[in-house]
């Protein structure tokens, strides 16, 4: 079993990258410096929606997850940003993005178990 401080920190790192993500991707598709309206509102919901989720001990990212709590429209919109800041989050930030290739792997194998 993961301790309560182990989920925190995963937490706080899951929301980071999250926004992260966002803000590269609306710099670099909405030519803003700052989040805009749309960016942010998104950002806030998923933000919500980590920090409520009954599942952060046994999954690693949203992705790996078994349900889907994202409204239709937002699932949307993250997919966008995902799709787009993900192969670029390299440049911006490589350890975020190592350390989720990392995970990422981890978990497939371990679900191959």
């Amino acid at each position: 079993m993961i301790s309560k401080v182990d989920i925190t920190r995963k937490l706080q790192h899951e929301r980071r990258v999250v926004r992260d993500m966002i803000t590269l991707y609306c710099r670099n598709n909405h030519g803003t410096t700052q989040l805009c309206d749309e960016c942010r509102e998104l950002a806030e919901y998923a933000d919500e929606r980590t920090r409520k989720c009954p599942f952060m001990e046994q999954k690693s990212f949203c992705s790996q997850c078994k349900i889907h709590c994202y409204k239709p429209q937002m699932r949307e919109k993250i997919r966008q940003v995902m799709r787009y800041a993900g192969p670029r989050m390299i440049f911006h930030h490589p350890i975020a993005a190592i350390r989720h290739l990392y995970y990422t792997q981890l978990e497939k194998l371990n679900s191959n178990k």
